[in-house]
């Protein structure tokens, strides 16, 4: 593909550059060579960026000159994400049923489907047009799912889950798993308490590999539009996650978390029962949240504090010991 083309597909400023350069991929700022572009959406990049042997950087409008040629953008990063869509196409799958599938007479299948080996399709469940469920995948009963549903192998949707449009379930993804729910009995055992509630997906979500959504006793659990869930990631019954909201690799919430629109979670964050994230608000990595957080706060540490104040924290920690000894040497002093 010729750089003026992808320029045109991103609506890039080309400059410094030859429009007919024939580009064959992309790479890494560091890892790219000649017929490769690359970019830089980071400022502590800029000085790779000059020495890269990419034939192009993807830079924001304001990048200082460098002489590898540049296309100009507003945001490099998701320019970056769409240039590689024009280079690698999803993988498509032909319609039809592997004679290893088991697919209730009860349930419903829309146009185009495409049904892997050993796929299970319990009762009454309605699945939309353009489907792709690959091995192993299992829907239990009741399940009504919308139109371009994606299923990677050995996922399941637990009973009476409901999804939307345009959802992508990763591999070994648990929809509608029973929620963490007992009550202690007189002689100290535990009661299990039924779990019966569904889970209720919207439009445009994607759930990572090995990520666990769990149903309510009451209620629902609901994952809004736009959700992206990383990896390793438990959703505790009963949740609520707000849309266009991102919860990172290994991220915990318990029962009942109200998670507000576009709020991020980075890796390890761990949310305690009823607590209230509000909307836009970024909790940083292996915080643990035991308090409601306002909208558009950023905090850190455990018990999770404004992100300055635990600064402080964090410059004071390696001081303790030498202030505790001071503080003792005065008081035997006095």
């Amino acid at each position: 593909m010729r750089l003026a083309e992808i320029a045109s597909a991103l609506k890039a400023r080309l400059e410094n550059g030859a429009a007919d350069t024939e580009i064959t991929g992309l790479n890494g700022i560091d890892q790219a060579g000649p017929g490769e572009i690359t970019f830089v959406a980071n400022p502590k990049y800029a000085a790779a960026a000059r020495l890269t042997k990419a034939a192009a950087v993807i830079v924001a409008e304001n990048f200082p000159a460098i002489p590898a040629a540049t296309l100009r953008v507003a945001d490099p990063y998701l320019s970056f994400a769409r240039a590689l869509e024009l280079f690698h196409q999803p993988l498509r799958y032909a319609p039809g049923i592997h004679p290893t599938a088991v697919i209730d007479p009860t349930s419903k299948v829309g146009k185009n489907a495409h049904i892997g080996p050993y796929v299970v399709i319990g009762e009454h469940v309605e699945i939309g047009n353009d489907a792709v469920l690959l091995a192993h995948a299992v829907i239990y009963r009741g399940v009504k799912i919308g139109n371009n549903f994606f299923v990677h192998a050995h996922a399941v949707v637990r009973e009476n889950c409901r999804i939307g449009n345009n959802v992508l379930l990763h591999n070994g993804v648990v929809i509608g798993s029973d929620g963490f729910g007992f009550a202690k009995t007189n002689d100290g055992h535990w009661h299990k308490i039924a779990q019966p509630a569904p889970v209720v997906i919207e439009d445009d979500v994607e759930v990572q590999a090995n990520s666990c959504i769990d149903r309510a006793s009451v209620g629902e659990t609901r994952i809004r539009r736009g959700v992206k869930i990383d990896n390793l990631v438990q959703v505790g019954h009963g949740s609520q996650v707000g849309e266009d909201a991102l919860l990172c690799s290994q991220v915990g919430l318990a029962g009942s978390t109200e998670i507000g629109k576009r709020v991020i979670l980075t890796g390890q964050v761990g949310v305690v029962g009823h607590c209230k994230i509000g909307e836009g608000a970024i909790v940083t990595p292996q915080s643990g949240v035991a308090n409601d957080v306002p909208a558009g706060a950023l905090v850190s540490g455990a018990p999770a504090v404004d992100h300055k104040l635990w600064l402080k924290y964090s410059a004071l920690l390696p001081k303790l010991p030498d202030m505790a000894r001071a503080l003792r040497a005065k008081l035997r002093k006095e």
